[in-house]
């Protein structure tokens, strides 16, 4: 059975589909790679500004409250990194002013009142 003119070119936008499905899939790879190069340096970037303006007990408060709550740490992380960055830091944050800033960056805890009846 012979194919038949469409058939074949049926068959080569099939082809031609395939290769730039390949490609693109190609190019996001390499999106995703320096992406995450990128997301690295900055971490990079924050952790040596973190050594810079905070004292070892204030480093070793906020890793301890990384361990509990990620989420909140990466916050007061940032929050450090931008003081520093704008300036607003004068010399190093020391345990005692990190509870502070912990302290003022906690979201309002919600309290419970539980009634029996």
């Amino acid at each position: 059975m012979s194919e038949t003119p469409d058939d074949e070119r049926l068959e080569e936008l099939r082809e031609q589909k395939m290769r730039e499905l390949q490609e693109q899939a190609q190019g996001q790879g390499a999106d995703e790679e320096a992406q995450q190069a990128a997301q690295e340096q900055a971490e990079r970037q924050q952790e040596a500004l973190l050594k810079q303006y905070l004292t070892d007990g204030a480093r070793q408060r906020l890793n301890a409250v990384e361990m509990s709550k990620p989420e909140f740490a990466a916050k007061v992380k940032q929050q450090v990194t931008a003081l520093a960055r704008s300036g607003r830091v004068n010399g190093r944050i020391d345990e005692d002013q990190m509870k502070e800033l912990l302290r003022e960056l906690q979201p309002d805890q919600k309290s419970f009142d539980i009634r029996r009846r």
